[in-house]
């Protein structure tokens, strides 16, 4: 295809089809099909090449977005495929889950009115098709070192340094409790928004690198943290965040009343036909369900309970429309399956005798920006009322949660539970155990996909430094 720099002018953005709503509700598919080789060239070629691309800058990994859109505009999938793995190990997942509107696209100068360039679905599309075309990651030039590296933790952080260590010649051994890799990937986000073929996939992608994953271990009871670091050269955590935030408000207790995560996992547990966890299949249908928290895993739960037949959900938010957290597209999605949205509330009371009844909520106002520069809500006295509800699911976000065993290893953490590890240049992501890094949601705070995946690779590029393998020796 021959460039236009005009094209961006002649030709709209054109996002990839999704399922009509009564469609997508009866089931768990992923909503958004996919690019066709000449439409993704085609909303490649809306690219205007800025000189200084912001869409790059904004990426927490820094894809090198305008250079992978003129691959592909020009047809040369595989050179596109290999250049999005330079940065990002999870391409074809940040393509589906990131929020592009307030990251990439949002930062794409054509954002301005001419509808911004369709990076997200392009960068879904590169890996999917290439994969299906026979592509793998190049490895030629990779040389074993002979070093080997322990990573506790399937999840983004934990395969995003198990892939610049390969590429490296150090081989990752990765061990996960759960029985798939991906961590929240697999069993947090819905398969609507990420199936979990996918991750299958790149589990395969990774085991032909020389990744080695041994699932279904548990660090702390069936092996411990010292029998890793006398077996290995270095040791990286990546075990993310699972502890739940609760509001502190009575009735957090009453039978009806759910935690997103254990809910959010069950639901995938039973799609994918495995053991139910400790609480079984928890099953919303029928239910008048009320979701408390606007953020994405708020989002993923309204869509859930649509899913499993709820006779109505309704979501409240502390503070506007326009400051709630959750992405933009799984807002509107959830609008148009059904879901009802009351922003400005706030819940001081899960109300029921002896299961959940309701929710006793007060409306908020937005006050003067608190300590980190969001509007603090502000509760408008004698404004209080009770939504009914037969089932209660809490995504207020989620707190770091480290095991016990690392303050035994010399592992120490910062006042809230997140780990210390060093800023310094040579060997980033270090803690104070100088033989263990960590990255991801335990040291960051939860956060996004993108982010972990970028802690990953950072980390994997200190134990590099740690144990002596010299990266650019190893990348030429």
């Amino acid at each position: 295809m021959p460039d236009n720099n005009l094209q961006f002018l002649e030709i709209p953005r054109t996002d990839p089809e999704k399922l009509p709503v009564g469609v997508r509700i009866e089931g768990y598919s992923e909503i958004y099909s996919s690019f066709t080789p000449e439409g993704a060239g085609q909303q490649a070629g809306r690219c205007l090449a800025c000189g200084n691309p912001f869409c790059e800058w904004k990426c927490p990994v820094h894809n090198y977005i305008p250079n992978w859109l003129k691959l592909i505009q020009h047809g040369k999938l595989f050179e596109a495929a290999e250049l999005s793995h330079k940065t990002n190990s999870l391409p074809e997942v940040c393509g589906r889950i990131c929020p592009q509107d307030r990251l990439c696209e949002g930062a794409c100068t054509l954002n301005d009115g001419l509808g911004a360039v369709t990076i997200g679905s392009i960068e879904k599309y590169i890996t999917d098709e290439a994969v299906k075309q026979g592509w793998k990651p190049d490895m030629s030039h990779v040389r074993n070192t002979g070093k080997r590296v322990a990573i506790v933790g399937a999840g983004p952080a934990g395969l995003g340094c198990a892939d610049i260590l390969a590429r490296n010649g150090v081989k990752p051994v990765v061990f996960d409790r759960y029985s798939r890799i991906g961590g929240l990937l697999t069993f947090g986000i819905p398969p609507f928004k990420l199936e979990k073929d996918i991750v299958e996939k790149r589990r395969a992608l990774m085991e032909g690198m020389g990744v080695e994953f041994r699932l279904g271990v548990e660090i702390g009871s069936d092996l411990s943290l010292d029998e890793l670091s006398a077996q290995f050269d270095a040791v990286f955590l990546g075990l993310g965040t699972y502890q739940y935030v609760k509001g502190g408000f009575p009735g957090e207790d009453l039978p009806g009343v759910h935690e997103a995560l254990p809910y959010l996992i069950s639901n995938i547990n039973h799609e994918l036909g495995l053991p139910a966890g400790p609480d079984g299949w928890i099953t919303l249908r029928d239910r008048r369900v009320l979701v408390l928290g606007g953020g994405d895993t708020g989002m993923d739960c309204n869509r859930t309970a649509i899913r499993q037949g709820a006779a109505s959900v309704t979501c409240t938010y502390r503070r506007d429309e326009a400051n709630m957290p959750g992405s933009r597209r799984d807002y509107k999605n959830s609008k148009e399956e059904g879901v009802e949205f009351l922003f400005n509330r706030q819940p001081i009371e899960i109300v029921g005798a002896e299961r959940v009844e309701g929710v006793k909520v007060v409306r908020t106002r937005l006050g003067p920006p608190g300590p980190r520069g969001r509007r603090v809500p502000e509760t408008v006295p004698g404004s209080e009322e009770v939504i009914a509800a037969d089932a209660v699911i809490v995504a207020f976000g989620f707190l770091p949660s480290p095991p016990v065993w690392l303050a035994a290893a010399g592992v120490k953490l910062h006042p809230n539970g997140r780990v210390r590890v060093s800023a310094t240049r040579d060997t980033p992501f270090q803690t104070t155990n100088p033989k263990i890094f960590a990255g991801g949601d335990m040291v960051r705070g939860s956060d996004l996909v993108v982010t972990a995946v970028f802690e990953g690779r950072e980390a994997a590029r200190g134990i590099l430094g740690y144990i002596g393998v010299d990266q650019a020796e190893q990348a030429a």
